[in-house]
């Protein structure tokens, strides 16, 4: 066999050159790889001795930007499909102001016997304080423990003082929906900021709850909304005739004793008052029978509601669900074997 000659290279030679200079490209690629992926990834890599920085980083913008856009997108989505379905109300339970809305409502209907559907039933007058979006019977319950975090919160701003809500005059949102005023006072103050309280109570929860308008509290007595067929019949707006001789009244005070956790669209009470899932007692109004039994079977409820929670997830637990397996498979071939038992002892006496 011929040997090179001094400073030659042979094919062979070459082949393993060019396959060492491949393999180390290709452990340098894989190598990059590697640092893209690791947790430090965000770190400018041109401080490692790395030159190939521009386009990565590039790359990680454009990725980024993208993840920002998806996140937004889902966030638009789900501030579209927000629709709320329950709400914190504060009850009017004050019977001359309730009497002064019946009289105020009779004196409309009088005017137009067609606007008594878009009147407010009895029983539901109410101020509401936030609107909310509860899909299932879990977040209902985050949403009674949000209200029962809030209390302390209405504590603190009432400093011990009670809340009491003067009403007087009447107004519109776009002759659309007539309600009763809220006479100004530090009262006012107040109110906006349990209600700004509750908003951020609800929300830290992870519960949909607010509105974009700001909050203006009202006591709706009218809604054309609730008769859509008056249109057709060209009742487009609430004509402020029909309540100028209100315009001015002074319908009563209401002191705030109760915020309850209402739903919007299920089966209404007895008395008119909505479905009730759970109440805060606040102020310093005596409470009343009904108001111990209300707190009680609040406080049942919870109770049972915990141990049903507390039984799921025990369910949930691979070791609870294996137990159960193996305790029915027992118990089916404990059954198969007294079956068999029996033939045979029947037999027996044949």
């Amino acid at each position: 066999m011929e040997r090179p000659g001094a400073g030659g290279i042979n094919s062979s030679e070459c082949e393993n050159v060019s396959r060492e200079k491949e393999t180390s490209e290709e452990f340098e690629a894989n190598a990059m790889d590697s640092l893209i992926d690791m947790p430090f990834a965000t770190i400018d890599i041109k401080d490692c001795g790395i030159t190939d920085v521009p386009h990565t980083n590039l790359e990680r913008s454009k990725e980024n930007e993208r993840i920002s856009k998806d996140q937004i997108k889902k966030r638009k989505k789900k501030q579209k499909d927000y629709q709320p379905n329950y709400f914190l109300s504060i009850p009017i339970t004050n019977k001359e102001i309730t009497r002064g809305i019946k009289i105020l409502q009779n004196a409309i209907i009088q005017q137009d016997k067609q606007l008594a559907k878009a009147m407010t039933s009895d029983g539901s007058f109410h101020i509401t304080l936030l609107v909310m979006q509860l899909l299932s019977e879990d977040e209902v319950n985050i949403g009674i423990g949000a209200l029962l975090e809030l209390k302390p919160f209405i504590e603190e701003i009432l400093q011990g003082k009670q809340l009491i809500l003067p009403f007087q005059g009447i107004d519109t949102f776009g002759n659309q929906v007539g309600f009763v005023k809220l006479a100004e006072g530090d009262h006012v103050n107040s109110l906006l900021e349990i209600a700004e309280a509750a908003k951020r109570t609800f929300q830290e929860k992870g519960i949909l709850a607010g509105e974009n308008r700001s909050f203006k509290p009202h006591l709706t007595f009218m809604k054309l909304s609730k008769a859509p067929w008056l249109r057709k019949k060209g009742v487009k707006k609430i004509d402020p005739e029909f309540y100028e001789k209100f315009i001015s009244h002074r319908f009563g005070e209401e002191m705030v004793h109760r915020i309850d956790l209402c739903s919007m669209l299920k089966k209404k009470q007895s008395n008119g008052y909505y479905h009730c899932e759970s109440s805060v007692v606040i102020g310093k109004k005596p409470i009343g029978l009904r108001d111990l039994i209300n707190e009680a079977l609040r406080r049942e409820r919870m109770s049972l509601k915990s141990k049903v929670k507390q039984i799921k997830e025990l369910l949930l637990k691979p070791e609870t669900q294996a137990r159960i397996r193996r305790e029915l498979f027992e118990g089916r071939s404990v059954n198969n074997s007294n079956q068999g038992n029996q033939v045979d002892f029947s037999t027996t006496l044949t």
